[in-house]
């Protein structure tokens, strides 16, 4: 008798769902609920720049004695680059970047990355995501440990569910598309359905919330990076949205012609991340947003013009309370024989000191719980980050 109640409540519930399905907004998923977010809380966003960035391109180091023999790119000036301080400079297209430089909102971590010192960007991404120390010794994302933990619910602005934010309850996606007008009688039915079980309707709940925030912010359909990044920005801002947010762009593999192919990648990021902020709005001042790739690129150019998988790069971290104008980096040089394998920039810090540092402060979680549930292996200590902790 009991198998036959679940198989018919299991009946009930699909039946019901696929009507919703059919009712919500393209590749909107359901999350389970979560307590009302805190106004005031800080806001997170992580830009996932798949393909892997060539850090010595964005910010390379002009006044390593080794840079002008080691990267001659003749389509850009030595007085092009955006000065940061008397080591590193910034690339010409990042120009709102560079303003926040400025302003002292924007920090540069140079020769990062993660524990992987392979070149498969499927692998490098998994490690990344997963947060652990060797791919695929981990299901669930760092992000999507760190949200279970702080009970905070969260969006990634994709078509799926990427593994960063696996294991987390109150994570959820969201895409642009659009589908034919909702049938408002029957969304009522169907509340109404799911009025007798707490979790179902909850979830309900929560997904037309999310389909609320969504209609009342401007049209993003069809929406490039830009647009998907100030609709990002503006869930955040709603009082009842996320509190973190995922976002990515891709194209980064520039093995060839990469002078002209990165100017357009890197103005597209520094136009998106400013789009961020302005649906921010005054929740920048509470904001942090994490730049980060799978790994760097190879130190030389290859005979097309562009450059091969390599390890060290750099990650960006900006928002209202970083403490930003300086470039961290502990610099192994540009000489061959400071290259690892004679090719890349040779990483010296750990890429998880950076993500333990925003988890800590997004979710009040201590050093201790970090390195073992979030960032399991991790045994360093957070980079610092937060304006009075530099």
């Amino acid at each position: 008798m009991t198998k036959l109640l679940n198989r018919r409540a299991a009946l009930h519930w699909l039946g019901t769902t696929a009507a919703v399905g059919a009712l919500m907004p393209a590749r909107l998923s359901f999350a389970a609920p979560a307590t009302v977010p805190d106004p005031n809380a800080p806001r997170l966003v992580v830009v996932m720049l798949r393909g892997a960035l060539d850090g010595l391109a964005a910010v390379p180091a002009l006044h390593d004695p080794a840079w002008g023999s080691l990267r001659r790119e003749p389509t850009l000036a030595q007085n092009a680059w955006l000065p940061l301080d008397g080591l590193f400079g910034l690339h010409p297209v990042l120009a709102q970047l560079h303003r926040w430089y400025q302003q002292k909102e924007l920090l540069v971590v140079h020769a990062v990355a993660s524990a992987y010192r392979e070149r498969s960007h499927f692998d490098a991404q998994q490690l990344l995501e997963s947060g652990g120390q060797r791919p695929f010794e981990l299901a669930t994302g760092w992000l999507g440990r760190a949200l279970q933990a702080g009970g905070q619910p969260a969006m990634a602005l994709t078509a799926s569910m990427p593994l960063a934010l696996r294991g987390a309850d109150a994570a959820s996606t969201w895409t642009p598309e659009r589908q034919r007008g909702t049938d408002a009688d029957l969304l009522e039915r169907v509340r109404q359905l799911y009025a007798g079980d707490p979790a179902l309707h909850a979830a309900l709940e929560q997904a037309m919330g999310q389909q609320a925030m969504a209609m009342d912010t401007p049209a993003v359909a069809g929406a490039g990076a830009g647009s998907l990044a100030r609709q990002a920005g503006q869930f955040l801002a709603d009082p009842k949205g996320p509190r973190v947010a995922w976002l990515e762009l891709a194209g980064w593999d520039t093995h060839t012609n990469q002078n002209a192919r990165l100017a357009r990648l890197l103005k597209n990021l520094d136009d998106s991340l400013a789009a961020l902020r302005e649906g921010l709005g005054a929740h920048w001042q509470r904001a942090t947003v994490l730049v980060i790739t799978e790994f760097g690129r190879s130190a030389v150019f290859n005979g097309t013009g562009g450059t091969d998988h390599g390890t060290g790069t750099v990650a960006l971290v900006a928002g209202g309370a970083v403490a930003g104008g300086r470039v961290l980096a502990d610099w192994p040089g540009l000489k061959a024989s400071d290259l690892l394998d004679g090719r890349d920039l040779r990483p010296t810090q750990d890429v998880r000191a950076l993500l333990c540092a925003l988890v800590q402060r997004q979710f009040s979680l201590g050093t201790r719980q970090v390195q073992t549930n979030i960032l399991p292996g991790f045994a360093g200590s957070p980079l610092a980050v937060w304006r009075g902790s530099a």
